[in-house]
């Protein structure tokens, strides 16, 4: 007769329960956290080693798990709006909850610890840039002559630059760097299209969204910036495109400015 018990059943909704760990991925970050009296890691090389074996030991159990990015910043302000105690377990606790939520998070799948690591930080990096643009481009506010709202219709232009950018490249998958050059950072989005196999083409969401704000931001500001463009596809020689921002559109970059764009900069960044 099987065991239908409360301890038989708790461990059984155990495994339905998804978490989220907030991560310390550095060890500046590290060692703001040591001030407080309950956090008691020592050492941040052990504390990512007890990480990972606590990951590993929840994917075992069947639970699926996120980690998120812990700012010690932001977790002081969480703390301080909340009127929490900073130096309580539980306060950690909610603050993670609330990244789950607000902040970028990164499923535990198996993957070495360096490398969700690698892909959390770069999460944040791309939320924080969308986050970036987006503030200026509401801020711009009304044209004076015609009382239309710029960001609004820059985005409108940018969008649809990238569908007809999409539609007229050839077949294969596309990987497109955006950069516009602000008076206080150059903004950098990166965007991957790739043929879905029925004709069409997939699209990440989120990327997608971050690409054409950024693109948006410096058409409405006529800031320095451009694209690049490489496509992919089996038995062909990858292919390479760029243009300049100009007004508001994209002038074609010369066979030697793309080498230049691209090229040097690896595909992650462009300075036409």
């Amino acid at each position: 007769m099987a065991n239908t018990g409360h301890p038989t059943m708790r461990r059984v909704l155990r495994r339905e329960i998804a978490g989220t760990i907030g991560l310390l991925t550095d060890e500046h970050d590290f060692r703001a956290m040591r001030r407080y009296r309950t956090f008691t890691f020592q050492n941040h090389a052990n504390y990512l080693r007890e990480v990972e074996a606590l990951l590993k030991s929840l994917a075992a159990q069947g639970n699926h798990t996120t980690v998120a990015l812990f700012d010690p910043e932001e977790y002081a302000e969480f703390c301080t709006a909340t009127g929490l105690d900073p130096d309580a377990p539980s306060s950690r606790t909610r603050f993670t909850a609330e990244l789950a939520t607000t902040g970028p998070t990164v499923p535990y799948d198996g993957q070495p610890l360096a490398e969700l690591v690698a892909h959390l930080v770069d999460e944040a990096v791309r939320q924080a840039t969308w986050e970036y643009a987006a503030t200026l481009l509401a801020r711009i506010g009304a044209c004076a002559s015609c009382g239309e709202d710029i960001g609004r219709a820059a985005f409108a232009r940018a969008s649809n630059l990238l569908v007809r950018i999409l539609d007229t490249a050839p077949q294969g998958n596309r990987h497109l760097v955006c950069s516009v050059t602000t008076p206080a950072e150059t903004l950098v989005a990166v965007l991957h299209a790739d043929d879905d196999g029925e004709g069409g083409t997939g699209l990440d969401e989120a990327e997608a969204l971050e690409f054409t704000t950024v693109l948006a931001l410096g058409l409405a500001t006529q800031s320095p910036g451009g694209l690049v463009m490489r496509t992919t596809a089996p038995a062909t020689t990858d292919r390479i495109y760029g243009w300049h921002l100009r007004g508001n559109g994209v002038e074609p970059l010369t066979a030697g400015e793309v080498f230049d764009a691209y090229c040097t900069c690896d595909g992650k960044s462009l300075s036409p």
